[in-house]
């Protein structure tokens, strides 16, 4: 279980063109269409019992709607990744922040909840060549009006998502 932000499909088509485009390149598996986002918190298994809980916790969160830049690629050596981000509107680190420490306040347990939070979609994992030149950045901007609850679960064909709930954001001044 994670919760993300869910780009348009117009977006999230961009983005997949340039992840083909680079695993090409580079090798690795890119992300398909369906599956790109903007993790917040992830959780990994939570029992069915608690799902309930789970959805008022993000329920509660007051957070305002923003609109969100990707703009720039970049390389993760360390887990052979390549990933597009944007510089953090304040926004976005507010309802990432305060969503983990809810969830960690009700006794959930969120991946990597003690480092500080790099917002990024990934586009390819497991990156066979690391020398491949970045592709040049265009800005893709998206309102983001809600943030999702998504259960994954994992075949051959890697993640299938399946989104579990949607969350507003508050209207902001835009």
């Amino acid at each position: 279980m994670f919760f993300a932000l869910w780009p348009p499909d117009e977006i999230a088509g961009r983005l997949a063109a340039v992840a083909v485009d680079f695993s090409q390149a580079a090798g690795g598996r890119s992300t398909r269409r369906e599956t790109i986002h903007l993790t917040l918190a992830f959780l990994g298994d939570i029992a069915v019992e608690r799902l309930s809980e789970l959805r008022r916790v993000a329920g509660e969160i007051d957070a305002a709607a923003f609109d969100l830049t990707l703009d720039r690629f970049g390389v993760w050596q360390h887990n052979r990744l390549f990933w597009a981000g944007c510089v953090s509107p304040p926004l976005l680190l507010d309802l990432a922040g305060a969503l983990s420490k809810r969830l960690l306040a009700a006794g959930f347990a969120v991946a990597e909840a003690k480092r500080t939070f790099v917002p990024h979609v990934t586009l390819v994992r497991k990156l066979v060549r690391l020398d491949v030149a970045l592709p040049a950045a265009q800005a893709l901007t998206f309102h983001c009006g809600a943030f999702v609850l998504v259960r994954s679960r994992l075949s051959d064909k890697g993640s299938a998502y399946e989104v579990l709930a949607r969350f507003p954001l508050a209207a902001s001044q835009r």
